[in-house]
């Protein structure tokens, strides 16, 4: 059993950051799913939990997650060239436009909101420059919050997966019961997922994530949408 050891203060940023109710836009992002619903690829419950185990043992999401502890481990030690050079990098590596569009959305619209709650952020923000991607800015507010590393993952994880299960319950429709149960059932693999990300070497971070980059062009011209992605 993983054990993560955090203050009640640190315990209640790290709930405030990775919920649904943060104002950055995750609920209108579906990365691919809309197409991947449309074309039947997914039609239930099971075929949306196989998509998102292949994309938490394979896909970009581990990418993110890299990147992410990274730009928090950066931010701890106000290392401005590293968070700098690890938004670009993470910029240049995404594989869509529709995806690139809504991670530099999602980062402006915390960077923005931290600007509010915690402006001791800024320069670390300026540093980086616009714009910046949503897994750096989660890093920045994580460690400034002083969130620990695998804690601010595991989150950071968790959320990705509840904002993407949320989207399948509005796309396939699913049951809200069924979301839940599916989140549920995703507890094990997120916790695998964190700890095999921790141990992931700056120059094995590679993902295969042909399908959702397949699914994110095809989404680009759907003809009728209710997500930006």
């Amino acid at each position: 059993m993983y054990t993560i050891t955090l203050t009640h203060s640190h315990f209640l940023s790290i709930l405030q950051l990775a919920s649904p109710a943060l104002p950055v836009g995750a609920y209108s992002y579906s990365e691919g799913l809309e197409m991947l619903v449309e074309n039947g690829t997914i039609k239930n419950s099971n075929s949306l939990k196989n998509w998102l185990e292949a994309e938490l043992n394979y896909g970009s999401i581990r990418i993110d997650g890299a990147v992410m502890i990274r730009g928090l481990e950066a931010a701890k030690m106000g290392n401005l060239a590293d968070l700098k050079r690890w938004n670009l990098w993470l910029s240049a590596v995404r594989d869509t436009e529709e995806l690139r569009a809504g991670s530099w959305q999602m980062g402006r619209s915390l960077i923005q909101l931290l600007s509010k709650l915690a402006p001791e952020t800024l320069p670390l923000a300026t540093a980086v420059g616009y714009p910046c991607n949503y897994a750096i800015a989660f890093g920045i507010a994580c460690a400034h919050w002083q969130i620990n590393t695998d804690a601010a993952l595991l989150g950071y994880l968790h959320s990705w997966a509840n904002n993407l299960i949320t989207a399948g319950v509005k796309l396939i429709p699913l049951g809200q019961t069924a979301g839940q149960e599916l989140l549920l059932e995703l507890q094990t693999l997120l916790n695998v997922t964190m700890s095999e990300i921790l141990t992931l070497e700056d120059d094995n971070l590679v993902c295969c994530s042909w399908g959702l980059s397949l699914a994110s062009m095809q989404h680009e011209t759907q003809y009728t949408r209710l997500f930006r992605s």
